[in-house]
């Protein structure tokens, strides 16, 4: 899951990455409202965490640019700007959901992970595909009853894959995932995640099928 954090306080924008890092998102910064839209032209991102009060361009101007070239990312604002009216106003305006600083990090990933499910329209947090589960309130995959041990890149390549169980994803889509602007993942690197992946799921009844000149698609099998 790949995030665009977009807040101009340094140190709070950091201690928030380093922590979503930790839960397993990639996180991109951008700490003024025009360096988040220049990266919104080339980049596509899961979801948008804004502050309104940024420098150059605000939060506001950049949610009413969002949603009026049609771009439905999901927005989660994060504000000082706790009124009722301000609430109303950017829900209105094509917000997805509204925190208002200062907040809890468990709060926030909660919101997170509930925004994600909706737009990715299952509600559920338990997901399910032959013998593999997947809770994405714990974060764990199980095979059966049996926690499945993977890294953080393998468990980031099955989340996006098992999100989109029996539909094509791109290696181009896959790799954008894992990574922010400065980490790369190679196809090398991503083709050696499939094949730990797929010793890792013997058994599961699923599979991880290639589609060559398309991609990878998570799909259960016969037993």
């Amino acid at each position: 899951m790949k995030l665009l954090l977009t807040e101009d306080n340094r140190d709070l924008s950091v201690w928030l990455t380093r922590l979503l890092n930790q839960s397993g998102y990639a996180v991109e910064q951008a700490f003024s409202g025009e360096e988040a839209d220049l990266l919104l032209r080339t980049q596509s991102y899961d979801a948008i965490l804004l502050d309104l009060t940024l420098p150059m361009l605000s939060g506001q101007m950049l949610l009413r640019r969002l949603r009026s070239q049609g771009n439905g990312v999901p927005v989660l604002i994060i504000s000082a700007q706790d009124s009722l009216q301000d609430i109303v106003e950017h829900l209105n305006l094509g917000a997805d959901d509204y925190l208002a600083k200062p907040f809890d990090i468990q709060e926030l990933e909660a919101r997170l992970r509930s925004l994600l499910r909706r737009a990715s329209g299952n509600t559920n947090p338990l997901v399910s595909c032959g013998n593999l589960h997947y809770d994405s309130n714990s974060k764990i995959f199980r095979v059966r009853d049996q926690v499945l041990p993977l890294t953080p890149r393998e468990h980031a390549v099955l989340e996006a894959l098992l999100r989109k169980v029996g539909k094509t994803v791109s290696k181009p889509d896959l790799a954008d995932s894992l990574v922010i602007l400065n980490d790369m993942v190679t196809p090398k690197a991503l083709e050696v995640y499939i094949v730990r992946l797929r010793k890792k799921l013997e058994g599961s009844g699923v599979a991880i099928i290639t589609l060559r000149g398309l991609g990878y698609m998570l799909s259960a099998i016969e037993a």
